[in-house]
């Protein structure tokens, strides 16, 4: 989750001001405050959330102690491939996430034969990274989903109106699974060189070359 900061800091001769902080992750908010707090002088604070819900400080450390059990911190990279001779499509999604202090990526891939565009694939790559999330418990939380598809990205980030009605109906489908799982999403558009992991999961489902892995990160 992510929160901003309104301040009311007051100085030994009693003059009172209110600073506002740019939007930031719980831990550095919390971090923030540790050595803000040290200086004495802070005569209030509160966290304002995305969904413009206000936090204490000690609600927010009390969330944050809460969701160390829980899968968070996570990002979901997507991609999908279609074959124009087949009629086959692959999907492909890589997903990091925090849990119980440690850090962990999720690789899957699925081969489809109902799809009849790469766009439709590129949707379908995500809508399956979001099944995976389901299946992991994340819900009520932040995730980044990163992808090269501009249509993708731009769509569902309302950057871009979406006239076709198969993709309607694949960002309808996405949206009521976010809202179902009370997932915020931040979408990102990165070049297919750098998603080229999801790119190659994507290939090996084309391939048919199935993935279904989790590993611990260690370095």
């Amino acid at each position: 989750m992510k929160v901003k900061m309104e301040l009311t800091y007051r100085t030994p001769s009693g003059v009172e001001a209110i600073f506002y902080t740019d939007e930031m992750r719980v831990e550095k908010a919390l971090m923030l405050m540790d050595d803000i707090e040290k200086k004495g002088r802070l005569k209030n604070v509160i966290f304002i959330d995305s969904q413009e819900h206000i936090w204490t400080l000690k609600e927010l450390k009390k969330w944050e102690e809460s969701i160390q059990t829980e899968t968070h911190h996570v990002t979901v990279c997507f991609d999908g491939g279609f074959n124009e001779s087949s009629k086959k499509s692959g999907l492909g999604c890589a997903i990091y996430y925090e849990q119980n202090g440690k850090r962990y990526r999720l690789r899957k891939n699925a081969l489809v034969e109902e799809l009849d565009t790469n766009n439709e694939a590129e949707y379908a790559a995500l809508h399956l990274g979001l099944q995976e999330l389901e299946y992991l418990g994340v819900h009520h939380l932040d995730v980044t989903f990163i992808g090269d598809s501009q249509v993708v990205i731009n769509q569902l980030s309302g950057e871009w109106p979406c006239y076709e009605k198969e993709l309607s109906k694949w960002a309808d489908r996405i949206d009521a699974k976010l809202e179902q799982l009370g997932i915020r999403p931040e979408y990102q558009a990165i070049s297919r060189k750098k998603n080229r992991e999801a790119d190659h999961l994507a290939s090996q489902a084309l391939s048919g070359i199935e993935i279904m892995s989790t590993i611990e990160i260690t370095s």
